[in-house]
């Protein structure tokens, strides 16, 4: 069935609206674990597109090996690669933590051993320390954006090509409690990329920042990179939002997919610009529009939390089990709004300083007290609970007498 066209605003709000936010009891949780992949003899050498492809065998995404099966690794999680070359598991969602768990630690390790054995080896950090950035994929979205971001500065390609970052996704919830759900998730941001910051080095050198990757995403677009607004309605504020953001890409049949400057969604639908695009807008359009926005949180019809550095392989179960259990009951949902909001929306300060500035760092180890705590109302074995708390709250106290 052909996609619908996008008649003027109101209709493209009320779409947006309609697949972004669905509502009803948290249920499932997924993440997508980004990590950078070098040569093991040589962590500075370039990838080279043909010695991935071969490694990845009938894993390899189609944008890198168009002739791939693109099979899902053993557990059943896709795999993708970033413009960079950068490998992403995005675990399908389960129903608890402890699934969750199983699924991403069995393809996980599928895939370091599958690597490992064509010679290469994925890095545990948030920015790629060891090369400049480059891109590997040509594709026609990726080339537009390297091109749109470029006068800007290096952050576009940056982000593109050097940055691995670990993103939770997590139901929106019931429709009455969803507005506090959503500013909590949001509230977390800051204490949480700083806690979790890991992301200091990039290209060889020392950045002098916590988490260089999240200011390589601040340094595009701020209409695209910027936090969501967390009032009463969040869906209408969205909506609205997207309609009013300027296209980053076109997709065309031929041709380069560069966007008219400044022509936003809702210009596109009323007409405005459209001898330049030379169709009318469609919901396939809008939908691939969605794709394009690279805020903290993000809805899909559930919650994309994209803040949060890559982890340590050993340790990627962290932030997740810490935000679960931040956002399992509407009292910690209030208590976590309430222990947030001297940090709200101070996402530079988190990530040039982390755990370095005091404010900060206080907030944050409120927070790893109060997840900590909520643990144990999780699935997760005991053990596993016990070795994760340990974990949060080395980080969270880490440096602690320095200060």
């Amino acid at each position: 069935m052909a996609a619908k066209v996008v008649s003027d605003r109101a209709e493209g709000e009320a779409y947006v609206a309609s697949v972004c936010f669905k509502h009803g009891p948290p249920r499932l949780l997924g993440v997508e674990l980004e990590y950078t992949v070098h040569y093991a003899d040589d962590l500075r050498r370039p990838l080279d597109r043909a010695d991935l492809a071969r490694a990845l065998g009938p894993h390899a995404p189609r944008t890198l090996s168009p002739e791939s099966p693109a099979r899902p690794l053993p557990a059943g999680s896709p795999l993708t690669l970033e413009p960079g070359g950068q490998v992403e598991i995005s675990a399908l969602p389960q129903a608890s933590l402890r699934e969750l768990a199983d699924v991403v630690a069995a393809d996980l390790a599928h895939l370091t051993e599958l690597l490992a054995r064509h010679g290469f080896v994925l890095r545990d950090d948030g920015t790629d320390a060891h090369r400049a950035p480059a891109r590997l994929l040509d594709t026609p979205r990726y080339a537009a954006m390297e091109r749109r971001f470029a006068p800007r500065g290096d952050g576009g390609v940056t982000m593109m090509c050097s940055t691995a970052g670990l993103q939770i996704c997590v139901d929106a919830g019931e429709a009455d409690t969803f507005a506090a759900r959503w500013a909590a998730v949001h509230a977390l941001g800051p204490p949480l990329l700083a806690l979790f910051a890991n992301s200091r080095r990039h290209a060889g050198r020392d950045t002098g920042a916590a988490s260089a990757r999240w200011l390589a995403v601040m340094a595009t677009e701020a209409c695209r990179t910027s936090a969501a607004a967390c009032g009463p309605d969040p869906a209408a504020s969205w909506s609205r939002r997207i309609m009013d953001t300027p296209l980053l890409v076109v997709r065309r049949g031929d041709g380069p997919w560069d966007a008219p400057e400044g022509l936003t969604f809702a210009d596109w639908a009323a007409g405005r610009g459209a001898g330049r695009v030379l169709r009318r807008p469609t919901t396939a359009d809008l939908d691939y529009h969605l794709t394009t926005m690279f805020t903290p949180v993000r809805p899909h019809g559930y919650l994309e939390v994209r803040y949060l550095d890559a982890q340590p392989r050993q340790r990627w179960l962290h932030p997740v089990a810490l935000l679960t259990a931040l956002l399992d009951r509407p009292s910690t949902v209030d208590r976590v709004r309430e222990v947030c909001a001297p940090v709200d929306g101070e996402w530079e300060r988190a990530a040039r300083a982390g755990m370095a500035d005091p404010r900060m760092a206080a907030v944050a180890r409120e927070v790893a007290d109060l997840g900590c705590a909520e643990l144990a109302r999780t699935d997760l074995p005991e053990e596993t609970v016990n070795r994760i708390s340990e974990g949060v709250q080395r980080l969270a106290h880490a440096g602690e007498g320095t200060r």
